[in-house]
């Protein structure tokens, strides 16, 4: 295919549609984060407006990440569920529905890297930048070749956990006691889920990797593609697996002080 023909199919109505979309969804996530977190937070919690200047930066991104993962997380699940191009032939099958939901998460990640840099001192974390950039690196072959639409949808479905991760944020930044059973649930929920959809789902993801390797559609891929397939996986389960473990520890001290706090007080009110 000459650069002229590459050209053209780059910039075919559908194309244009999916940049189109990635723009909006970087301006929404911007506007949601300086303007709409702000000021429903302020109503919502109160706690909200006694927060120091960094604080209400990490809460607003927090809230814009929480809205993020529910949106293309229900859309993933449609697209796993009912989408029967990409469930039969996972690396070339119709992309359509994928590129949307891609396109958005494109957006965001593209606005989260943006507001990362510009409050680094407040929200900078080295393993968010590599996160962000090897998910951006694999999704540019999704929305520029229509590869792989099966696994980058898969990969979607680690977003779940991502509100209960937030939410233990937003109970220790107002006060909540780890012991409390608000943070005590969510902390088990947290850890129950980041298992489900990022670590018991790896062997799924992988086999399904193992079955095309070496087919003629893995072969069609680019060898650019195949390593941002790979590399991206394995780079992204290694985040996956450290923070697992930290959430892990985290949960069992959890439950380990709320044992603790009500053995204290079955103690205590023998003795009274």
């Amino acid at each position: 295919m000459s650069v002229g023909e590459l050209g053209r199919v780059a910039m075919d109505p559908f194309s244009q549609l999916i940049l189109l979309i990635a723009l909006v969804s970087f301006f929404t996530f911007q506007w949601l984060f300086h303007s709409v977190s702000p000021w429903v937070s302020s109503r919502i919690s109160p706690g909200f407006l006694r927060l120091s200047h960094k604080q209400k930066i990490e809460w607003n991104s927090r809230t814009v990440s929480t809205f993020h993962a529910l949106l293309v997380g229900l859309f993933c699940l449609y697209i796993l569920f009912f989408d029967d191009a990409v469930n039969q032939d996972p690396v070339w099958g119709d992309p359509t529905l994928v590129k949307i939901n891609v396109g958005i998460t494109t957006g965001y990640l593209i606005s989260d890297l943006l507001l990362i840099f510009y409050y680094w001192r407040a929200i900078g974390d080295k393993f968010f930048v590599v996160h962000h950039v090897a998910a951006l690196y694999a999704y540019y072959y999704v929305l520029g070749q229509g590869m792989l639409p099966y696994f980058a949808n898969f990969r979607l479905l680690a977003e779940f956990s991502t509100p209960c991760v937030n939410q233990r944020w937003f109970f220790e930044v107002l006060g909540y006691p780890k012991s409390s059973k608000p943070n005590i649930a969510n902390g088990v929920l947290m850890a129950l889920v980041f298992f489900m959809v990022r670590i018991a789902v790896m062997p799924v993801y992988y086999c399904r990797m193992y079955s095309v390797y070496g087919t003629e559609a893995f072969y069609r891929v680019a060898f650019g593609g195949r390593c941002a397939w790979i590399c991206s996986s394995i780079c992204l389960d290694i985040m996956n697996v450290m923070w697992m473990h930290k959430i892990a520890r985290g949960c069992y001290k959890v439950l380990r002080s709320g044992q603790h706090r009500k053995t204290d007080v079955q103690e205590n009110g023998k003795t009274d």
